[in-house]
């Protein structure tokens, strides 16, 4: 028997592994892993970076010396050339990225911009049409205020917050409330709505444009590249064998 793997007092050969690895759904990640390395295989580098990387990983490690990075690595049976060999293959994954899609990245902001943006606002939903109607008059007669209603009377978790919500992005909100909130402005009330299972009254608090910063295009990156990875997994067609042996 050929013995691939050891925990503990347990061994486990090559084809007990490949089993335990489809049993637990570990195989999809590896052929993502695959693809990746076939993608970044030619990706250069120079020396100073692969040090900014590995002081990177580090960093991303909370190891702040080099005998904590030393203390690490012999608790994870790991020697710094495999620690190096994590850090430049991240790296050479963001250059990747970079340059596969970095070009782009402004249209695909635009693109995606109306759902990026983000909002708060307050919400009172409720089952009874004619109580959403009664308690929206009173609030454009000012008679009581949001808050104080939506305490008093919303049927969900924003009664906590007296109803107010967010920010959130417009893409994370259910799409007929992110279409309301979208045409009207700060400190308009929406006329009661049936919404999925409950009439609702929203009233837009603030409106926040999305930003093309570098945490938005670092999101960005990471979002086209998923897509595209998940779309090179589909393509492929791998399945997993195992050897039938003979007693």
């Amino acid at each position: 028997m050929s013995i691939l793997f050891q925990l503990g007092d347990s061994k486990f050969a090559t084809d007990e592994v490949v089993s335990m690895m489809a049993q637990y759904q570990l195989v999809p990640q590896l052929v993502k892993e695959m693809i990746i390395d076939k993608a970044i295989a030619d990706i250069e580098y120079t020396p100073e970076e692969a040090q900014i990387a590995c002081q990177q990983l580090a960093k991303d490690y909370q190891l702040s010396s080099e005998v904590m990075l030393k203390e690490w690595l012999q608790r994870n049976a790991m020697e710094f050339k495999q620690f190096e060999s994590i850090a430049i293959r991240q790296l050479k994954l963001e250059k990747f990225k970079r340059i596969q899609w970095g070009g782009d990245i402004e249209s695909y902001f635009l693109q995606r911009k109306p759902m990026l943006n983000r909002v708060v606002y307050s919400l009172i939903r409720t089952s009874n049409i004619g109580i959403a109607q009664e308690l929206c008059f009173r609030i454009q007669e000012g008679e009581e205020s949001f808050a104080e209603l939506a305490r008093k009377y919303t049927e969900g978790p924003e009664a906590e917050t007296d109803g107010l919500v967010g920010p959130v992005e417009l893409q994370k909100i259910y799409p007929g409330l992110a279409k309301i909130l979208s045409c009207i402005q700060p400190q308009q009330l929406s006329p009661p709505v049936k919404i999925g299972d409950w009439i609702v009254i929203v009233r837009l608090e603030k409106f926040l444009v999305a930003k093309l910063d570098r945490p938005m295009r670092y999101r960005l990156l990471n979002e086209r590249f998923n897509h595209w990875l998940q779309e090179q997994v589909a393509a492929l067609n791998w399945q997993v064998y195992q050897e039938c042996q003979e007693e």
